[in-house]
């Protein structure tokens, strides 16, 4: 494929029709969700062109439930190491601003390579973007890849989408022993990427003992770094909270799926949440929900009521020492919200 003829005219993408594209996103789980907004928009634009997306282990289990998207190819190497074997692919979108995730698809041969400026990659990137830092939010550096040249932001950004069976919820609820009854079934994320992301464990623990006072069956979910947490949490209401935390994220997002309600720290699990449509509740402390919440509607979005210079500061640790952002979060005020989320019933969900 001639690279002089992409270049000629219009857009270069629109050169190579019937080719695929393959996504490179972010591979933190939050940012590989917001990417779903990508693949809506080129399926809009290109609906004849199947759209892969490059993946790790560990997030790939969130391409089987979303809509429009070809494969997966998964890539676990080393970052030194990164590479892509030769592809038909006629364009590639890369995300992540480093010039190795650019050399691997220059590598591959992929003759359009769309994305910002970045770390030295002139050449490595021959459809560059300009103004990455001008957009305020992530979605928007995500998403503005897959737009002409120059063309103006939308108002409203396709909202992420995770669509599970409702035979794959029965068989999970089978396998995990959770029949489903009359209560209301709540999950909890008590991770986060950084200890200032995190809500005090024992404030969670607060939470699920007085929920399951109420009446709710709690799940506690995450990743195996939240297995002490979760440990801690059960320990408030041992009969009624369950450790549903583990090494896969497939098991995760088919919990976020059958449950009615989600509580969760600003991370990856709430952004699963949300794009499956749960009623979700996001508790924000160092992060701007304006700048990181998911696109799709939050059931409610708690913050510290209290005033503080420092925040939003957007840092893993907290540099002050004090975590005031998240340990000012009254459980009253968390508990509201879910009791508020529980009340408004959940919408028509698969699995429920």
């Amino acid at each position: 494929m001639n690279l002089e003829s992409f270049h000629k005219t219009g857009d270069p993408a629109d050169r190579c029709p019937g080719s695929p594209i393959l996504l490179v996103p972010y591979m933190w789980i939050g940012d590989f969700v917001r990417c779903h907004t990508v693949v809506k928009l080129l399926r809009e634009r290109f609906p004849s062109r199947p759209i892969d997306v490059l993946t790790t282990t560990m997030v790939a289990p969130l391409l089987d439930y979303m809509p429009g998207v070809r494969k997966g190819i998964v890539v676990d190497l080393p970052r030194r190491r990164l590479a892509l074997g030769r592809q038909d692919y006629g364009q590639a979108l890369v995300m992540p601003r480093t010039w190795k995730s650019a050399l691997a698809l220059y590598l591959a041969g992929i003759p359009l390579r769309t994305g910002f400026v970045g770390e030295g990659r002139f050449g490595l990137i021959n459809d560059l973007r300009w103004g990455e830092r001008r957009l305020p939010r992530m979605v928007e550096r995500c998403a503005a890849l897959a737009l002409t040249k120059g063309e103006a932001l939308p108002k409203h950004w396709p909202l992420p989408e995770l669509v599970v069976p409702a035979a794959e919820v029965m068989a999970w609820r089978s396998h995990m022993g959770l029949r489903r009854g009359q209560r209301t079934e709540i999950a909890l994320a008590p991770g986060a990427v950084g200890p200032s992301k995190r809500w005090p464990p024992g404030s969670y623990a607060d939470l699920a003992r007085r929920l399951a006072g109420e009446g709710h069956r709690v799940w506690v979910v995450g990743g195996p770094a939240e297995r002490a947490l979760a440990g801690e949490i059960a320990q408030a209401a041992p009969d009624e909270v369950l450790d549903l935390t583990g090494p896969d994220l497939r098991n995760a997002i088919l919990a976020l799926a059958a449950a009615d309600v989600a509580v969760s720290n600003d991370s990856g699990l709430l952004h699963v949440a949300a794009a499956l449509g749960a009623p979700t509740v996001g508790i924000f402390g160092p992060t701007s929900p304006h700048h990181w919440a998911p696109l799709n509607p939050l059931a409610a979005v708690i913050e510290t009521k209290n005033a503080l210079a420092c925040r939003p500061c957007h840092k893993p640790v907290c540099r002050l020492g004090h975590h005031l952002c998240m340990r000012d979060i009254a459980v009253e005020q968390v508990l509201t919200a879910t009791r508020a989320a529980i009340a408004g019933g959940p919408p028509p969900r698969i699995g429920a």
